[in-house]
């Protein structure tokens, strides 16, 4: 056997030999606190005298004894690296040496090396006094050279680091005393230089200062309020001088500790005694309470053996008067079987191969317990229905190795239990769950939940919209079992599958990559692949079928009547057409599908509101009601046609429709909607000019007839009446302008045929001389004119009373459009007698 020893303070580790050559060495390393992690404490390979590769070929593991990994081994390089950053105060408070036990273990064979590594101070820590102000009651009786104990200041840091000195700030009646005790602390004690005199001067603060001796050096200060009293001459005196206590760890709270006992032979306040901490660190005051007037010491905080082993504090007896006296209290904690065996895991060979050989290694843990004699041992045991073999080692070291073999396709995996027990009273038992995996071979190939996916989107979608998603199984493990997605080639639309849309080769998420369009493309289907990443690799395929949505996106469009900016559409309705007469049906289309594509229509403005109706559904313009005489030659109806939609779309259509008196043969020919042709329309030309030259011969026919009438009037006097020549009819009163205020009437009037591009020999009609009416107001109203003083036939007067009836106050004249159009002015004054002026526009 071979001692390791570990530190100076009589901690020794006994490392055992077994027939497993199990070997152990003890290497000592220095490492200052505070350092940053990551940094370098040393590299280990020339005191293990190994080669680089042998760490990892060996699988090193660096151990630690304690909770808290500090260091971090990197077996690649052989460095030893700090892990966290070390505080030795947290760590060994004011321990010397301070130090960090871990062990070094290598596998095949294995071998254990045990590190020491001492953690060095730093002037990290200031002085600090447990007050900001100390309190202090002096007699004024007190002779010179008389000391008071004070308060010193606590510094966690050790040796030079450590409080080297204190000064007082100056003054003619106090300096200071310092001594040193055999562990290095020092103690300071305010000694009177001077008399006090209570009359003269009753007060005194003065401000102590300590400081370490570290470098860069720190300071602490206190403020000393010293009030002078009235005499006393007795002290308290303790009835021991030193009182030891055994107390057990994780007593509860205000558990009795002792009770100190001070007395006074001094009389009223000055023999009343309270008592206080005096020196004490801390973590004591935080640990126990004191009674102030009982004297009683109870627990306050949690007793831990593993953290301290005993305490020492001093208590403070003061009386009315100011004086004081000391004793110490030591208390000695004793250990309790409170910690229960830690199972730290080192390595697990998980997944471990179905083709695993027998003994093969599959667990490596150590068992530690931080109580100490029969409490700190411990036994440790796993299930007994397992391949596997528990195998103890030196220095609580276990291993788990198979003793039969494994196979996957019965067990994938095995929960092991660990279980440490300690041989303290009770019992405490740990217990650690480890979990093996049996590894597998690329046996089976990644299948889809389903072969055939449908998705869908809604056209107009943006670009990068997620569309769904696909998933496939792989029975495999690990490598095995991680899958790629991809898309397999081809076309969509004379367009290849990667310009529509694409896969996210992890995930299986399918994007669009571009905005659809319902009207273009409604459905299209694609093929995709996945394979796992097993050697050698394997692969299966489906089919996503994608379906694009419609979407509300058409405006609705109007066959007819179509609508442009030039060529509005006229629909000639009789003036004796009843209720219900089927004037014309509006046609309109839209784009989409579904209820999208459902087209309601709507009457939005008509001339007159009550005259028109139109069918929601079939578009038909009807008549509401019989039509009278004083609706309006010429109505203009706004149609709303809206898609059902959401939101819906809306376009409007504008139909003009003439009152007329009705439709003769003569005038109103059934037209060809066929096309013409050039020779046809030439034909048409010269029909035209034929019948200007007829109406303008016509008109001055009339004007020579109604000149020579007046003249025989007055060369005859009033021997004879002449009748005066019968002219059509005069313009219907409904068709008058009601706004122009004159008697001067300028009209406009559009005379359309038939709807559409026509092409006929006679598609409208356009008289060149304006059509006028006279009559001479000196006549009576049944005078009839004879028909030889008639210089046109019916059928001119005919033509006329179809023109007068389509009169409208539209003065724009209108062509192009796929009605036909008449436009003539006309003007009458009535007041002119029997020479009448006429005025055209």
């Amino acid at each position: 056997m071979d001692d390791c020893f570990l530190s100076k303070q009589g901690l020794y580790l006994l490392f055992l030999f077994s027939v497993t050559k199990v070997l152990c060495a003890s290497i000592h390393y220095t490492v200052p606190e505070e350092k940053r992690s990551g940094s370098l404490v040393t590299n280990v390979l020339n005191d293990l005298k190994l080669g680089v590769g042998e760490l990892s070929a060996r699988r090193a593991q660096l151990v630690s004894k304690s909770s808290k990994q500090y260091f971090h081994f990197d077996i690649q390089s052989g460095n030893l690296l700090i892990n966290d950053k070390i505080d030795r105060e947290t760590l060994c408070s004011q321990t010397e040496p301070c130090l960090l036990l871990s062990q070094i273990v290598l596998q095949n064979p294995l071998k254990i090396y045990s590190i020491e590594m001492k953690v060095e101070d730093i002037n990290d820590n200031a002085p600090k006094f447990s007050k900001k102000e100390f309190e202090l009651e002096v007699p004024e009786n007190v002779p010179p050279k008389s000391r008071f104990p004070l308060e010193s200041a606590q510094d966690d840091d050790l040796g030079e680091n450590s409080i080297q000195n204190y000064t007082l700030s100056p003054n003619e009646h106090f300096h200071l005393g310092m001594e040193s005790k055999k562990d290095g602390s020092k103690y300071v004690d305010l000694i009177l230089e001077k008399p006090l005199d209570r009359e003269k001067e009753s007060f005194f603060g003065l401000t102590l200062m300590a400081v370490d001796g570290g470098i860069p050096q720190r300071t602490g200060t206190v403020l000393i309020n010293i009030r002078v009293l009235d005499i006393n001459d007795n002290s308290p005196e303790f009835t021991q001088s030193e009182y030891k206590v055994r107390l057990k760890e994780n007593s509860p709270q205000n558990t009795l500790v002792s009770k100190v006992e001070a007395r006074d032979l001094d009389f009223g306040t000055n023999a009343q005694v309270t008592y206080t901490f005096h020196r004490v660190p801390e973590k004591i005051r935080n640990l126990f309470q004191l009674n102030e007037i009982t004297g009683e010491i109870t627990v306050l905080g949690e007793i831990d053996y593993e953290k301290e082993t005993s305490y020492d504090m001093s208590i403070k007896a003061t009386d009315g008067g100011g004086l004081s006296g000391h004793c110490n209290v030591l208390v000695e904690v004793e250990d309790m079987n409170d910690n229960a065996p830690e199972i730290a895991v080192i390595s697990i060979n998980s997944p471990l191969p179905e083709d695993s050989s027998l003994e093969t290694l599959v667990v490596l843990f150590g068992v530690t317990d931080e109580d100490s004699g029969e409490n700190g041992k411990t036994l440790c045991s796993v299930d007994m229905n397992l391949p596997f073999v528990l195998k103890a080692t030196t220095n609580n070291f276990y291993q788990l190795v198979t003793q039969s073999f494994v196979d996957r396709e019965k067990v994938a995996e095995y929960n092991v239990t660990i279980i440490a027990t300690d041989s303290g009273s009770p019992r405490l038992t740990s217990t650690r769950f480890v979990h093996v995996q049996i590894s597998d071979v690329n046996d089976n190939p990644p299948v889809f939940v389903k072969s055939l996916f449908e998705m869908q989107i809604q056209e107009n979608n943006i670009p990068g919209l997620l569309i769904g998603s696909i998933h496939a199984d792989d029975l495999d493990m690990e490598q095995n079992a991680k899958m790629t997605y991809s898309l397999l080639s081809g076309n969509i639309s004379g367009g290849t599958v990667a310009s529509y849309i694409s896969i996210n080769s992890e995930t299986g998420n399918i994007y669009a990559l571009r905005s659809l369009d319902y009207e273009k493309i409604k459905d299209f289907k694609v093929t995709v692949r996945v394979r796992d990443h097993g050697t050698p690799s394997l692969s299966s395929d489906a089919i996503i079928h994608i379906i694009v949505t419609d979407e509300n996106d058409n405006t609705p469009f109007f066959l007819y009547p179509f609508q442009n900016s030039t060529s509005p559409c006229n629909e000639l309705l009789p003036k004796m057409s009843e209720a219900g007469y089927l004037i014309t049906k509006v046609v309109a289309v839209d784009g989409d599908s579904g209820q999208n594509s459902w087209l309601s229509y709507e009457l939005l403005k008509a001339t007159d509101p009550g005259l028109f109706s139109i069918g929601a559904q079939n578009g038909e313009v009807k008549t509401r009601r019989p039509l009278t005489e004083r609706d309006t030659n010429k109505q203009r109806l706004v149609i709303a046609v809206r898609d059902n939609g959401v939101p819906p779309q809306t376009s409007t259509a504008m139909l003009n429709i003439l009152l007329v008196d009705g439709f003769s043969d003569p005038y109103l020919k059934v037209v060809d909607v066929r096309q013409q042709d050039p020779e046809g329309e030439g034909t048409l030309t010269m029909y035209l000019v034929i019948c200007l030259a007829s109406v303008s011969f016509v008109f001055l026919l009339c004007i020579v007839s109604f000149v020579g009438i007046k003249m025989c009037k007055k060369d005859h006097g009033s021997s004879f009446i002449v009748a005066p020549p019968h002219f059509p009819p005069a313009i219907p009163e409904n068709c008058t302008d009601s706004q122009s205020g004159s008697l001067s009437r300028n009209y406009q009037y559009d005379v359309c045929l038939t709807n559409g591009s026509l092409s006929s020999e006679f598609r409208f009609l356009r008289p060149l001389i304006p059509v006028f009416s006279v009559a001479d107001s000196n006549l009576p109203a049944n005078h009839k004119t004879n028909s030889h003083d008639l210089t046109h036939s019916p059928e001119d007067n005919k033509s006329m009373e179809q023109v007068q009836a389509s009169l409208t106050e539209d003065a724009a004249p209108r062509s192009g459009g796929p009605g036909c159009t008449v436009n003539q002015a006309i003007g009458a004054n009535a007041n002119s007698g029997q020479n009448d002026w006429l005025s055209y526009q």
